[in-house]
């Protein structure tokens, strides 16, 4: 006979009531460790998407996804030159919030050149980009339909594909649209702005080169083209051709084109390190705290159980039960609380870890991991009441 087991039949609707509180708490904590590689995920998947080996930016800059960089668009054909570069292309990104049907829309807009790198990496829906002007391929969790248009800066664009798992940093998902019409949106201002700065220039020249107001006027146009140039881009991705030395072409393009080249690798450290570390430690705070209050509830909960069979303890003890025959009831007792709940945890986070808000990935290291600790603070919380019925005196058994 298996003592447990019939103290948990007996006591059932307290265990099972135990058990699933302390399978949400876990599941909590398996949500933070999904969210933490949610995070990692969504701070590298442009990375992996784009296959770039180098992510040339503006100099002492940690670009483009960590701080701003600005390059002039022909900058990726100076990189192209460089010994060792297969490819290069200019890239634009920029974060973006719309107002669709009356609330808001957050997503992250990259620009690409049609022939280059840095495009959607799969169509689940619809097709890839094939005009150069007013066609978009946005993410599934933007929840746009094919078809459909959407308002950035001056024009309309349409959607003509559906991508899948692209998000930001942030959390934002993922829309594309080709260079020139992300350089458009980014960069070109609109008509009030080119007045304004035309006429701002036409003081200015007046003023200082001595023209003459029709003269000022003539060259206002030109001028004011230079100064709002769109040619820019944000980054220039490049793929390094088979054998070439990353390190001599990061140099080279250091100093002889003076921009900063960042390896692939060295992009992750600076999104992990640095743009997600604070959430990495709030989330492992928060981690720590569930597992502790975990913890304390099952060392109650058995200590409780304990408490309420002291006569049952005394008895068999009475009738020659060695203390390893109870230590080893309340031990099974704690670690089916805690196998329970783990599964319980498990299944409530497996039903609902796609409909979070942002992404949520169950990596079966950490779920292992997970298991472990559970199992360990079982049996620490098994320890207290083991203590308690150890000390209980046979005599009770006859209501001494």
């Amino acid at each position: 006979m298996n003592l447990a087991v019939r103290d948990i039949l007996y006591n059932r609707g307290r265990f099972i009531q135990t058990s699933f509180g302390l399978g949400l708490l876990i599941a909590v904590v398996m949500s933070m460790g999904g969210i933490y590689r949610g995070l990692i995920s969504d701070a590298t998947v442009a990375l992996n998407s784009t296959g770039a080996d180098l992510w040339v930016v503006q100099q002492d800059t940690d670009g483009p996804f960590a701080a701003a960089s600005r390059l002039p668009e022909d900058a990726e054909y100076r990189i192209a030159a460089v010994p060792g570069v297969a490819q290069a292309s200019g890239l634009s990104f920029q974060n973006m919030q719309i107002t669709r049907f009356g609330k808001p829309l957050r997503f992250f807009l990259v620009g690409y050149k049609l022939d280059g790198l840095g495009g959607p990496p799969r169509i689940v829906a619809g097709r890839n980009i094939g005009r150069k002007h007013y066609e978009m391929v946005v993410d599934k969790e933007m929840k746009v339909g094919l078809g459909e248009t959407i308002r950035l800066g001056l024009h309309d664009y349409t959607v003509v594909g559906i991508t899948k798992g692209m998000g930001s940093v942030a959390g934002d998902p993922y829309a594309y649209v080709t260079l020139a019409d992300a350089q458009d949106i980014q960069f070109k201002p609109d008509n009030d702005a080119i007045r304004n700065n035309r006429a701002r220039i036409e003081r200015k020249m007046e003023a200082a080169a001595a023209l003459t107001p029709a003269q000022a006027a003539q060259l206002a146009p030109l001028v004011t083209d230079i100064a709002t140039s769109t040619h820019i881009v944000n980054a220039v991705a490049a793929k390094l051709a088979p054998g070439a030395d990353l390190a001599e072409v990061q140099e080279t393009i250091r100093r002889w084109n003076h921009y900063r080249a960042i390896s692939t690798a060295e992009q992750e450290e600076i999104l992990t390190a640095g743009m997600i570390q604070k959430s990495k430690m709030q989330l492992g705070l928060f981690r720590i705290i569930l597992l502790t209050i975990s913890a304390v509830i099952i060392t109650l909960i058995i200590y409780t159980m304990t408490m309420e069979k002291v006569r049952v303890i005394a008895t068999l003890k009475l009738i020659g039960a060695p203390n390893r025959k109870v230590a080893g009831l309340i031990l099974q007792q704690s670690l089916s609380i805690g196998l329970i709940a783990y599964f319980i945890g498990y299944a409530i986070i497996s039903l609902t870890y796609d409909k979070f808000p942002r992404r949520v990935e169950l990596v079966a290291f950490d779920l292992q991991v997970l298991f472990a600790i559970v199992m360990i603070i079982c049996v620490f919380s098994s320890l207290l009441g083991i203590r308690k019925a150890l000390k209980v005196d046979p005599a009770q058994a006859l209501g001494g």
